[in-house]
């Protein structure tokens, strides 16, 4: 399977930036998701690598094929790129059985193909089966009825599955009639010598396709019914639906319509599978069964896949690589539980996880010994001490530098005669402080920051009642769910969100006293957003 490269890929309408400026590189046989709110550019993204949206600049690259490059006007259709892709709504064909709505697409297919001789081919398949007899017999004795009748669709269904092929040559199989004794040898030998006979005349290989000076013969070709029905049943195996193929989709639930819809775009044999939101129809309970079921399906096919979520659980569960956009920008792209324990800054932190992350906004100082005097819940005094050495007056001054070196860039773009001023523009996330009273934001002026305003951010398992806690509380609000409780604990005015494991029940009002354990707390700058370090904290 191949690698997919995105450079400089950048779409627009007008000054709308739907994708900024994107770089990204996707591994042979990876799962990755993109991640993001609505409107953020991932569908977007996921079409322009499949060839269904052209990129305003930029270069695509999937294996050693250049699919797109605005700078050398090479766009390669969507048709060429030897890609899946799969909606967020089935669409199938509402009056084709499940059989033909996977097969049609490969009904369609047009393609440099190898030049088989498929009479030599299925000469030699079926006298090597005819030379195990017994073998077809033990097959079609489990096909018979309660009165000893041989059903006949059962038993072509059996030897499909038993002997891996198509209908066709199942039913010559049937045709034989070995259950009832027949010596077939000469038959068996007949095939052979003929199929044998064509590889010898015709210089075949062993996959019985013509050969020239040591290489493959091709032609442009359709697939035969016979290609066709063996790829019909090799994914209806690895999906399973292969009871299902006579029935219409009206006749099967959502999940069994997901997997023929799945079942179709693997048909063709994709280098590359994309996915748009494909379980968002389905109900919670259904929804967790598919995710188990693509996580098998990309282990067996070995493909690529490529697949588009608002939902972080999906992401989180899926996944090999994390892709995260906010308003077109790459904000990280990492393995799941990276991005969940290390994320590079704080609409990162905020989108991914659940219960959501907590904010606490503090005023902070560095001492000598590295650890950093915190000002926080409204006057309360804590200690953050990194996990590795930083020196925050160095950090703030990179920071200054970078942020002038990406404004010193924007300026000598904004010069160039094609430069499009970006309408959507970039803001530092505002998180969410939770409270008692909630903060009315739009009678709040901006506030003017130092380098001393920072943002914690901690994860709701971190934070542990114990008798020995260093901070009071009141239980605020409690929601067991069995094999684990979130709470709320209101400190002062201020709303922090724990997990609590078993199943310890809570009042409201109780007063508890807390401690914020564990060395992954999270130190934000609160002017740029950016996460400086990760470290334990002493309150």
């Amino acid at each position: 399977m191949p690698e997919i490269k995105l450079e400089h890929i950048t779409k627009r309408w007008g000054k709308f930036y739907a994708v900024d400026d994107l770089d990204l590189v996707i591994q042979d046989n990876a799962f990755v998701t993109l991640l993001g709110p609505s409107g953020c550019g991932k569908t977007t993204t996921l079409r322009m690598i499949a060839g269904l949206e052209t990129p305003t600049s930029g270069r695509i690259t999937i294996g050693d094929q250049v699919v797109f490059d605005s700078d050398m006007g090479i766009n390669i259709p969507a048709n060429k790129r030897h890609v899946g892709f799969l909606f967020q709504n089935y669409a199938l064909w509402p009056n084709m059985t499940v059989y033909q709505n996977i097969a049609f697409g490969l009904a369609n297919i047009k393609d440099e193909l190898p030049k088989v001789d498929f009479e030599a081919k299925n000469a030699a398949r079926l006298g090597e089966i005819l030379s195990s007899p017994a073998e077809v017999v033990k097959v079609l004795e489990e096909c018979r009825d309660k009165n000893g009748r041989l059903d006949e669709k059962k038993a072509i269904i059996k030897l499909i599955d038993a002997f891996t092929i198509s209908q066709y040559t199942a039913k010559k199989l049937f045709g034989y009639h070995l259950e009832q004794g027949r010596d077939v040898s000469a038959e068996a030998a007949s095939l052979k010598e003929k199929a044998a006979a064509a590889k010898k005349s015709q210089g075949l290989n062993d996959a019985f396709e013509s050969t020239r000076d040591g290489r493959t013969v091709t032609e442009t070709r359709k697939l035969t019914k016979e290609e066709i029905d063996l790829s019909v049943r090799r994914v209806s195996r690895i999906v399973k639906i292969g009871m299902f193929m006579d029935r219409y989709p009206a006749e099967l639930s959502g999940g069994q319509q997901q997997r023929v819809a799945i079942a179709r775009t693997l048909a063709p044999e994709p280098s590359v599978l994309f996915m748009d939101e494909p379980l968002s129809n389905l109900d919670a309970k259904l929804r967790l069964e598919m995710r188990y079921e693509l996580q098998r399906l990309h282990v067996e096919t070995g493909s690529t896949f490529v697949y588009v979520t608002h939902d972080q659980m999906e992401a989180m569960t899926l996944a090999t690589q994390i892709c995260l956009i906010n308003n077109g920008v790459l904000q990280q792209y990492a393995e799941p539980l990276t991005v969940y324990n290390r994320p590079n800054n704080l609409f990162v932190a905020d989108f991914v996880g659940n219960p959501s992350i907590n904010f606490v906004e503090a005023k902070g100082v560095q001492k000598a010994g590295g650890a950093v005097d915190l000002t926080l819940f409204g006057g309360r005094t804590a200690a953050f001490t990194p996990a590795a050495p930083v020196d925050l007056p160095a950090w703030f001054q990179k920071r200054d530098t970078d942020e002038a070196a990406r404004a010193e860039a924007l300026k000598r773009r904004s010069a160039e005669k094609s430069y499009v001023e970006k309408g959507n523009k970039d803001e530092t996330f505002r998180y969410h402080i939770a409270k008692v009273e909630e903060d009315d934001f739009s009678l709040q002026e901006e506030p003017v920051l130092t380098n001393e305003d920072l943002v914690l951010g901690i994860r709701p398992e971190f934070i542990r009642i114990t008798p020995d806690g260093g901070l009071d509380g009141e239980i605020y609000g409690a929601m067991p769910t069995g094999m684990e409780s979130t709470i709320k604990i209101r400190i002062g005015d201020f709303l922090l969100t724990g997990v609590v494991f078993g199943s310890t029940l809570f009042k409201i009002g109780e007063k508890v006293r807390i401690d914020i354990g564990g060395d992954n707390i999270m130190l934000f700058d609160r002017k740029s957003g950016r996460c400086i370090a990760f470290g334990s904290l002493q309150c």
